[in-house]
């Protein structure tokens, strides 16, 4: 396991995107593909898994070389942005206490400056400065507390707390804090930045038609081996099992799913999620189980998903169709789960032809 992110069960952060979750999509999408019409290359990064499936042809005379080059841009990625290495660029500046400007790499500032456009567009729901509540509700690394946080608590964690105490320069890139204290994370958009940045390079090389994965979060491209469009799976939202609510064919776009039915703690009766509200400090307390995104680029999609499982399913509901984003609620409903499709989705799926 790579040094420098939390495992699938190890999830630190707000409104995360669940790791293993879409793995199930992957499957799907490869699944019943003749050998000899796809190559699969595979490694770990992040924590988790990532995987990249393509057509023999593509793939050059030799794959190895390939997955090489792909293996190094995660591992840059990782390199910069883990908030578990203590030489990362994003620790680095985490232990920075002055409101000097920070050096940073272009990739860190790319991946600032949509975090924070992201957390402008939805009113703070997305805020990549949220994990010192993550960790106090019980949902970081270290050990949860026996005792439930107090108000106290949580009043003094928000006080150090909230992107706008972020700024970005992009030339030359740097970052500044205004609260000494202020610990930026970028779990929740930099696994999308990764597969967008793995995409990158296969477009690059002059391969068109890929699925790439990297811990749930996907790009797709043009068609599988067959001739037919990928086929994503989502699915349901279970604690035990694990089954297929839907499943889509969808080409050319990136798809992230963020989900709130599995990390989770049950104290005095009360069910405690890892969905943290930047605006409250506390766990959400909605009906919305998972949340899906497609969009051009699965950065954006990564931090929409998480966005929209904060809002919950009355809000995000109406921040797709204000916005028009393409999204796939999953509601409970007494004791049943009702779906959503919200109109960008419906139009994206309708116009692939299975």
């Amino acid at each position: 396991m790579p040094r420098g992110w939390p495992t699938c069960n190890m999830r630190r952060f707000h409104s995360q995107w669940l790791g293993c979750l879409l793995l199930l999509a992957f499957i799907l999408g490869c699944q019943q593909e003749p050998a000899e019409r796809t190559v699969r290359l595979s490694g770990a990064t992040m924590g988790t898994t990532w995987s990249v499936s393509l057509l023999p042809a593509a793939s050059g005379s030799d794959p190895a070389s390939l997955q090489k080059l792909l293996q190094q841009r995660l591992d840059r990625i990782n390199g910069l942005m883990s908030t578990y290495d203590p030489a990362s660029e994003i620790s680095r500046f985490n232990a920075h206490t002055s409101n000097d400007w920070f050096a940073v790499s272009d990739e860190t500032a790319q991946v600032v400056e949509l975090a924070l456009q992201i957390s402008r567009m939805t009113e703070g729901a997305f805020d990549i400065s949220v994990g010192p509540l993550v960790e106090l509700w019980g949902f970081g690394a270290s050990a949860r507390s026996q005792a439930l946080p107090t108000a106290e608590q949580v009043t003094e964690l928000l006080a150090r707390v909230g992107y706008r105490h972020l700024q970005l320069r992009r030339t030359p890139p740097a970052l500044k804090k205004s609260l000494p204290q202020l610990h930026i994370d970028l779990s929740a958009i930099a696994k999308g930045y990764a597969v967008d940045q793995l995409a990158a390079l296969l477009k690059g090389r002059g391969i068109d038609n890929f699925l790439v994965e990297v811990g749930g979060e996907m790009q797709l491209s043009g068609e599988r081996g067959d001739g037919t469009p990928w086929r994503i799976a989502i699915e349901k939202p279970l604690e035990e099992t694990r089954e297929v609510e839907k499943i889509f064919p969808l080409t050319t776009t990136a798809v992230a799913t963020s989900g709130n039915y599995r990390n989770y703690y049950i104290e005095n009766g009360q069910r405690y999620v890892h969905t943290i509200d930047p605006a409250s400090g506390r766990p959400i307390r909605h009906k919305l189980a998972s949340a899906t995104v497609l969009d051009l680029s699965c950065a954006r999609a990564d931090a929409l998903a998480t966005a929209l499982m904060v809002m919950g399913e009355l809000r995000g509901r109406r921040f797709c169709e204000t916005n028009n984003i393409a999204a796939f609620f999953l509601i409970h409903e007494q004791n049943a789960i009702v779906e959503y499709e919200s109109p960008a989705f419906q139009k994206l799926v309708q116009g692939v032809q299975p």
